[in-house]
C-alpha cells in the first residue's frame, strides 16, 4: 500500500477493496488502530495546524474523502486510485460485521441518532452485535469511554464531525479496548435516515457537494475552502514542495 502527502496529510493509495481488507487486518492486531478520510476541507485545515495535521498522519489508514483529493494527487503526479469516503467504506464493512457476528459500538450525533441508527442498521443486518450507543454531546468523556471498554467493540464508528472526532480518537486511542476506531463525520445521521445522502446522479458525477450546497445554501463559507485547497495544491507542486 502507497502513499503520498498532500498539503503534508498522508492518504494511503487504497481502492474500496484496499481499504476494507487493511481495515479487517487490524483486528487480526493488538491495541486500537485508527481510520480516518479526510477530505479538501480536512486537509486545507490542517495545512497551518501542526497539531491537527499529526494528528491525522498518526492514523493506521487515510483514505481520500472527496473528489478534490482525488484531482490533487492526479495533479501532484501520485494518484489514488478513487474516493473512498467514510460513509461508503462503513457500508462495505456491514455485511462483513454481519457475516461474522462482530461487534460495532455507536459513538456520535444527537441524542436519540445512535439509536435511530443502530434499529436501521439491524433491519438490514440483523447478526451485527451493536453493543453500544453514545450521543456526541458531553463534557466529560469518562463514561463513554469506560462504556466502551466494557463492550470490548471490534469496531467503534466515532461521528463527531472534523477536527473532533480526529482528536478524540488520537487522545483516547491508548485507553479504548477496542480493534477500530473509525471518525466518520455525518454518518450516523444518515443511518438513521435523519440527514440523506446525495441521489446517485450527483455521487456518480462526483458533484455531492453541490446538492449539499443545494440543500443548505449556509455552507458556502466551508465551501469555499475547495478552491484554496486547489491552489495551495498547485501552488505546492510548484514550489517542488514535499505535498
Amino acid at each position: 500500500m502507497g502513499s503520498l502527502k498532500i498539503l503534508g496529510v498522508r492518504i494511503d493509495k487504497v481502492d474500496f477493496e484496499g481499504a476494507v481488507s487493511r481495515v479487517l487486518s487490524f483486528l487480526e492486531t493488538d491495541g486500537a488502530k485508527s481510520v480516518f478520510t479526510p477530505n479538501s476541507e480536512i486537509i486545507y485545515r490542517a495545512k497551518d495546524d501542526e497539531e491537527f495535521k499529526n494528528v491525522l498522519n498518526s492514523s493506521e489508514l487515510n483514505t481520500a474523502d472527496g473528489i478534490g483529493v482525488v484531482y490533487a494527487s492526479r495533479i501532484l503526479k501520485s494518484p489514488v486510485a478513487c474516493r473512498v469516503a467514510g460513509y461508503d467504506l462503513a457500508c462495505r464493512l456491514l455485511p462483513v460485521m454481519n457475516e461474522r457476528k462482530l461487534k460495532l459500538f455507536l459513538f456520535g450525533g444527537k441524542e436519540g441518532v445512535a439509536l435511530k441508527a443502530k434499529e436501521e442498521i439491524l433491519k438490514k443486518y440483523p447478526d451485527i452485535d451493536i453493543c453500544g450507543v453514545e450521543n456526541g454531546y458531553f463534557t466529560d468523556d469518562t463514561h463513554i469511554i469506560n462504556h466502551i471498554n466494557e463492550k470490548e467493540p471490534h469496531f467503534v464508528f466515532v461521528c463527531l464531525g472534523a477536527p473532533k472526532q480526529e482528536n478524540w480518537i488520537h487522545k483516547n486511542k491508548e485507553r479504548l479496548n477496542a480493534k477500530v476506531l473509525m471518525g466518520i463525520g455525518g454518518s450516523l445521521d444518515v443511518f438513521a435516515g435523519t440527514a440523506k445522502r446525495a441521489p446517485e446522479f450527483f455521487i456518480k458525477l462526483n458533484i455531492e457537494w453541490l446538492y449539499r450546497l443545494i440543500k443548505n445554501p449556509s455552507r458556502i463559507g466551508r465551501m469555499m475552502a475547495l478552491p484554496k485547497f486547489g491552489i495551495a495544491v498547485i501552488k505546492s507542486k510548484r514550489g517542488n514542495k514535499n505535498a
